[in-house]
């Protein structure tokens, strides 16, 4: 009886050591794993309209940025569009090796091409590395040329700790960045390209006949959220930057290395919660993310561009100057047309836009066009195209008569079908002694066509209303 008895406690004894060393083994593994999500957590929220810090954690300390790279790969996208050196129809072609990058990827095969809106949507939903990678090659010549390029827009931002090695964000020990560089990025994107940036805000596009979702699950989720980006490898952890607005407070927070996604957006959620409320409202004056004229490297494709990138603004437009169509202008004009004219809204912003409508547009009338480059068009157009007679769609007034053709030249690229008849024009006015400039497309024999014309523009995202002439 002894013996059994002596068994079953050195049995009970064995156990318990079992279970402690079990314990130390988690304890040990926990904490082996916070500390290494701790050596890559850093964070940052700042006030988009004054740059100040609200919040900062290791904001300034080298992170691997993963997919937000994707970011500055899109700013040099933005810039080209607005350079005019590629549309948003421009194709871009797939090399072998764009083909065979890692996931997430578009899945596009060697050879073939898409044009560049569906790159920019595939990589701001899916995150799509082979995209990244076929963009690079197109700007850059190569991907090692483009991510020279990119360094340098980097420095040119005032982004000083920011060394980039390739455009879509897979694993490379020498790319690195900060909270603070990639809040900076954020609030660049924003102020320098606000057209192009509402991409960043897209729940889901359609590919072929596949639905893309966005990885950025704080959209449609947390009020104000309007982008930005998401990332994530094994080294970096996972990684987001946000852009938030509420009323007239802005803010762009950054989060890197959590420890995963539900983490990373928690604390996104709570830093948004906790200084969204003290951000300023007093926005205006001189731009946060200003840029010096820094040139970018040349490449082998660039070389046969222009020479100029796109010029960013030195301050964000004020109050009273019209560069598309103030919103009284839109409210006079439309407020006789309200009763008749019906704007179909759709579920899904990404559905083609004929598919909203039940009968085909009617198509403009073909007329000789008068100055029909927008980029060139001459003050002599304003008074021929006045003996056009019919109707026209206005898009856009300033007070600046190449940013009026400039909206003529965008509005042609996003909707080259339903103005493909269409002659594009600038009209001279004067209103309590400023001169502006209407930015018009003429040549629609009736009001329906004009109207079914404007609904096509509203679809994406342009102001206007038709107009007698």
């Amino acid at each position: 009886m002894r013996k059994q008895a002596g068994s079953i406690f050195s049995m009970r004894l064995f156990k318990v050591a079992l279970r402690g060393i079990l314990v130390a083994s988690v304890a040990l593994v926990s904490a082996t794993a916070a500390s290494a999500a701790s050596s890559k957590h850093a964070a940052i929220v700042i006030d988009a309209n004054t740059g100040k810090t609200l919040f900062s954690e290791n904001a300034d300390a080298p992170r691997y940025p993963a997919s937000l790279t994707k970011m500055m790969t899109l700013y040099l996208v933005f810039e080209a569009i607005n350079g005019r050196k590629i549309t948003l129809q421009t194709r871009v072609p797939f090399s072998a090796r764009a083909a065979a990058e890692s996931p997430t990827k578009l899945g596009v095969k060697a050879g073939n091409s898409i044009d560049v809106e569906t790159a920019i949507y595939s990589l701001v939903t899916r995150s799509a590395n082979d995209s990244a990678t076929a963009l690079a090659e197109m700007l850059g010549g190569s991907e090692q040329a483009f991510a020279r390029m990119m360094t340098a827009k980097a420095r040119a931002l005032g982004m000083s700790g920011t060394t980039f090695k390739n455009a879509h964000g897979l694993p490379n020990s020498d790319q690195k960045s900060t909270a603070r560089d990639l809040a900076l990025l954020g609030i660049a994107l924003k102020e320098h390209y606000p057209r192009e940036f509402k991409y960043f805000s897209t729940r889901s596009f359609t590919y072929g006949r596949t639905r893309i979702g966005n990885h950025n699950r704080l959209l449609g989720k947390i009020e104000g959220v309007d982008g930005i980006k998401t990332g994530y490898t094994r080294a970096s952890g996972f990684n987001l930057a946000s852009s938030v607005q509420s009323g007239d407070r802005r803010i762009v927070a950054v989060v890197l290395g959590g420890a995963s996604s539900s983490a990373r957006d928690n604390q996104m959620a709570e830093l948004i919660k906790r200084y969204l409320p003290r951000a300023s409202t007093r926005g205006g004056g001189q731009l946060i993310a200003r840029t010096s004229e820094t040139p970018t490297l040349a490449s082998p494709v660039a070389s046969m561009l222009p020479k100029r990138n796109a010029p960013t603004p030195d301050s964000r437009p004020r109050k009273g100057v019209i560069v598309a169509l103030s919103e009284q202008e839109v409210l006079d004009a439309e407020s006789a047309q309200m009763a008749q004219q019906t704007v179909i809204e759709t579920e899904e912003t990404t559905m083609p836009v004929m598919q909203a409508y039940a009968a085909p547009i009617p198509a403009p009338i073909r007329r000789p066009k008068v100055a029909v480059d927008p980029i060139n068009t001459a003050s002599t157009s304003q008074r021929a195209s006045k003996s056009q007679g019919g109707w026209a769609v206005q898009v856009a007034s300033s007070p600046s008569e190449e940013e009026a053709r400039g909206m003529l030249a965008r509005t042609t690229e996003k909707a080259p079908t339903v103005l493909a008849s269409a002659s594009p024009f600038t009209m001279q006015f004067e209103k309590s002694g400023t001169t502006y400039y209407r930015a018009r497309f003429g040549g629609f024999e009736t009001k329906t066509a004009a109207w079914n014309a404007c609904d096509v523009l509203k679809k994406k995202k342009i102001a206007c209303y038709a107009v007698q002439q």
